[in-house]
Formats: C-alpha cells, sequence, structure tokens
C-alpha cells in the first residue's frame, strides 16, 4: 500500500512505524529527492533544508526518520555492526516503494550518505538516478572515532541527552545504538568501500574542509573508484554537517546535480 504524500505521517518499513515528512510535489509530478539523515538526526533536524531543496529543485522531497529515531518505533539493541547495510538492503527498498518512489536522486548525510551508497551499489534500482554523498563514510578513521568517544563522555556528563529528547522518542535508544556500535573493537574494521566500484550512476560528493568524523580521503575514495561520474563540492569553513554550516552552497551544488540529471534524462531517446 503506496503511504499518502502528505505534509507528515507514518509509513511501515522493516517491520517499524516510520515517521515522515513530504516537500513538494508527488512522486506521480515530479523527480524525487529522498532524504537519509545521520547516526543521531530524524526528520525534524533537517531543519529548513528539505524545504530549500524543493524550491530551488522543483523535485519533490521526502524525509524519513529510520527506526531508533525521532518518533519512529524503537530499534533493537544492540545495533550489528552492518547496520548500515541492513538498512540500505532491507529498510529503503520498502520505503521507496511505500511512497511510490519512480525517479529520483538519494540524498545521504553521514551514515545516510554511507546507506545511499550501499543501496546504489547494491541493489539494482533503475528509479535512482543519482545519488548525493555527504559527509559519507566508508571506512573508520581514528580521528573520527575519537570524535565519537567524545561524544560517549557528552552523553554521561552534560545536557546533551536533555537536548536529544527534544527530537527523539527514546534519546538512549537513538544514542545507544549509533554510539556504542561504532565505538565496538569490531566496528574498527568496518569498511565497505568495496561498493562504491559497483556505482553506475552520477555522484555528487559533498565534504567540509573542517569535518570533525571523516577526512577528505572518504570523498578522494569515491572520486578514485567511481566508473560513474563524479562532482565534488568541498567546502571551507564547513564541519560535519554540509547542509547546516553552509546551506546556501549545498543547495545551489544539489540543485545544479539535479539540473545536469534532467538534461541527461531529458537527451536519452524513449525506453533507454
Amino acid at each position: 500500500m503506496t503511504a499518502p504524500w502528505v505534509e507528515n505521517g507514518f509509513l511501515t518499513a522493516g517491520g517499524k512505524s516510520l515517521e515522515y515528512a513530504c516537500y513538494g510535489p508527488s512522486p506521480e509530478a515530479a523527480p524525487t529527492l529522498v532524504l537519509l539523515h545521520e547516526g543521531l538526526g530524524c526528520v525534524a533536524l533537517w531543519r529548513d533544508f528539505p524545504k530549500a531543496l524543493a524550491e530551488a529543485t522543483g523535485f519533490g522531497v521526502f524525509a524519513y526518520s529510520r527506526a531508533g529515531y525521532g518518533q519512529s518505533d524503537l530499534a533493537a539493541l544492540p545495533r550489528p555492526l552492518d547496520y548500515m547495510t541492513r538498512e540500505a538492503v532491507d529498510v529503503l527498498p520498502e520505503v521507496l516503494d511505500a511512497i511510490g518512489f519512480r525517479r529520483g536522486v538519494l540524498v545521504g548525510h553521514s551514515d545516510g550518505a554511507t546507506i545511499a551508497a550501499i543501496y546504489a551499489g547494491g541493489v539494482s534500482d533503475m528509479r535512482v538516478r543519482g545519488i548525493v554523498l555527504m559527509a559519507p563514510h566508508f571506512f573508520t578513521e581514528d580521528m573520527g572515532l575519537a570524535e565519537i568517544a567524545k561524544a560517549r563522555d557528552a552523553y554521561a556528563t552534560t545536557d546533551l541527552r536533555q537536548k536529544m529528547a527534544r527530537y527523539h522518542r527514546d534519546p538512549d535508544n537513538t544514542f545507544r545504538g549509533w554510539n556504542d556500535a561504532w565505538l565496538d573493537p569490531g566496528f574498527k574494521a568496518w569498511n565497505v568501500a568495496d561498493v562504491i566500484d559497483y556505482l553506475r550512476i552520477p555522484t555528487l560528493a559533498v565534504q567540509g574542509r573542517e569535518d570533525q568524523y571523516g577526512t577528505l580521503a572518504q570523498i578522494e575514495e569515491v572520486e578514485s573508484r567511481s566508473y560513474a561520474p563524479v562532482d565534488l563540492l568541498i567546502l571551507d569553513e564547513c564541519r560535519h554537517s554540509p547542509h547546516l554550516d553552509q546551506p546556501e552552497q549545498v543547495v545551489a551544488g544539489i540543485a545544479a546535480f539535479c539540473a545536469t540529471l534532467e538534461r541527461i534524462e531529458a537527451a536519452e531517446p524513449e525506453g533507454a
């Protein structure tokens, strides 16, 4: 059953009730940008970004909170260390089908960017015409793990839990699901960069030079390994959230990327 294209609602995917929000035209009327949030994100934490994207591109924009985030059902803990792959392979296809997704772009941030890349590289779906990867992770880096350890300390000693409770139904479920997985000793060997070898659609890779969770090595991996075109948007004075730190540049970059995809679409012969 297709979820109605309404401003806010819930759909079922992966056996969980997931909150979502829609902006702009429905999938029947225009291509769709599907937003995949970071490891502590949710629908509300995209803030004004979805609306700005819809206005700049003319596309519909769909955002949802994965299980364990926002007002969606809680996640089973501990999360498996391959949780991003499971989200891409097992849950995201059901989400796209539930909204009647026809054609568009996956736009991911941090964990969400990794999920987008895994989907594009590992799931055969001709509806996805491009991906936007903002601050993606393909392998662990010591500096990123150190920041995640700092977040663990902050959660225990500051008001971070109270701040998260404004946006997440169960902040402990949200935080532990992310932090415990990344700081598990077995996660240090985590590496999904091989999915890049299977990308056959254009990518826009976005990274802040001051990103505290990952270096430009993540972006260089995409640029060097993808057989499909890769556009880069490297931003100064930008940390781990490009869409919040440099929103105008990011929205403009995504709009230009989408316009290029539409020109390619218009130039392809019918049935190609």
